[in-house]
C-alpha cells in the first residue's frame, strides 16, 4: 500500500476521486483497465502490469482527466519513452519508497526499485 507520506501530499495537490488499484485490489477483480477512471485519479499499479496502466493513464488523460501514477522508475523501457517522456511530468523520488504491508500494517517493505510519480494533466504543457 502507498504510504501516507507519499500519498497525502499528492492528494492535497490533486484531490483524487478515484483509485483503480486500491489496497483491496486482487487478481480477478473487475478490470481497472476497462473501467472509466475519475477526473482526478491516483494509481499505484502492480509492478507486473505497469506498462498496461501507463498506457491507460495516457488514454484517460486525453479525455481531460488528471492521472497521477506512482510507478517504478524505468526510464529505459519502451512504455516510458512511448507514453511518458516529453508527454507527462515526472517527479523522481529520492531514496526507496517504503510501502505498507497490507497484512501487517505496522511493517514497511522497501520498494525493490527506485520510484517516480508521473503526472498526466491537460494544460500542464505535456498531455493533450
Amino acid at each position: 500500500a502507498t504510504p501516507p507520506e507519499v500519498y497525502d501530499p499528492l492528494h492535497t495537490e490533486f484531490k483524487f476521486n478515484y483509485d483503480p488499484c486500491p489496497i483491496t485490489w486482487k487478481e480477478g477483480d473487475p478490470d481497472a483497465l476497462q473501467a472509466e477512471w475519475g477526473t482526478s485519479t491516483f494509481c499505484n499499479p502492480p509492478y507486473s502490469r505497469v506498462a498496461e496502466f501507463v498506457k491507460k493513464a495516457s488514454e484517460e488523460s486525453k479525455k481531460g482527466k488528471t492521472i497521477v501514477l506512482l510507478i517504478n522508475c524505468a526510464t529505459d523501457t519502451k512504455w516510458f519513452h512511448e507514453y511518458i517522456y516529453n508527454k507527462a511530468e515526472v517527479r523522481f523520488i529520492k531514496g526507496r519508497v517504503k510501502f505498507i504491508n497490507p497484512k501487517q500494517p505496522t511493517k514497511r517493505v522497501p520498494a525493490p526499485r527506485p520510484s517516480m510519480v508521473v503526472v498526466f494533466s491537460v494544460g500542464d504543457g505535456f498531455a493533450a
